[in-house]
């Protein structure tokens, strides 16, 4: 993009809201209103405002003197969260590979935006089967395998906040009709540990997948394995399970999660 295109497009209050949270460093830590108007170049009353919107959204906080402000949380989960995204798809794709060669079926890691999953890595098999899923790909998180993982440890009043509907949209007749239905499913997933679902989303796949968890507890994102075929084989069911929730739990050790001890059961 050129520069003409770039002065063009660009929002000035966003370029002067991101300016001020770059003017803290470690030798400023702390700065007070009229000396980041004096650094950017920009009237107090516009600096003052920006900094109440920076402030209501978690990005600065007043200091202990209550004239001066510092950064807030938001900036730290910010960059918490682009480190996890970068350790998350480069340590998942050697897992997801071994998975691939082990089981032979497409291995694929996903994470959560809003109502969506989305792809962030994928080892596919080398098979006859063509997925039409790459990295980048959306799905709706409440009428797939993977995104059932990854809702998995919401609430009842969670899920109804991100869908107020009365009727959530279906993909097919597996598809959950509400956010109480949802969640009767949600419930059993997470007390599981992970979800099998033979034709969920679309008739002729059939899926496995674990949740990965974060330092924190929280679910990262969620791993599975994709199965080209309308219903798992039988004697297949467990080894599927069982590989997919150790892959999972390999990864979740790799982001620095570690499983407290009430919480560990056989896979089956």
């Amino acid at each position: 993009m050129s520069s003409t295109d770039t002065s063009r497009y660009s929002v000035p209050g966003l370029e002067r809201g991101l300016r001020i949270l770059t003017e803290f460093t470690r030798e400023t830590p702390v700065l007070a209103a009229p000396e980041l108007a004096r650094r950017l170049d920009v009237p107090r009353t516009t600096v003052f405002r920006l900094l109440v919107t920076l402030e209501s959204l978690g990005f600065v906080e007043k200091s202990s003197n209550g004239r001066e402000y510092q950064l807030g949380t938001a900036v730290l989960k910010l960059g918490f969260e682009y480190l996890a995204s970068l350790a998350l798809t480069e340590l998942g794709r050697p897992i997801l590979e071994q998975l691939r060669d082990e089981l032979n079926y497409s291995a694929n890691l996903v994470i959560r935006d809003g109502r969506d999953v989305v792809y962030v890595q994928k080892a596919a098999a080398g098979s006859i089967f063509t997925s039409s899923v790459h990295i980048g790909t959306r799905l709706p998180a409440h009428a797939t395998v993977l995104g059932r993982v990854l809702l998995s440890h919401h609430g009842l009043h969670a899920l109804r906040a991100l869908y107020p509907e009365e009727q959530l949209r279906p993909y097919g007749r597996h598809t959950p009709a509400s956010a109480e239905a949802l969640y009767q499913l949600l419930k059993a997933d997470k007390e599981r540990g992970y979800v099998i679902a033979d034709g969920f989303f679309e008739s002729n796949i059939s899926t496995i997948a674990a949740p990965v968890f974060k330092q924190g507890g929280e679910v990262a994102a969620a791993l599975g394995v994709t199965v080209p075929e309308s219903k798992i084989p039988e004697s297949q069911r467990q080894t599927l399970i069982d590989k997919v929730v150790a892959a999972a739990a390999q990864l979740s050790a790799c982001l620095d999660y570690r499983a407290p001890a009430s919480a560990a059961r056989h896979a089956g």
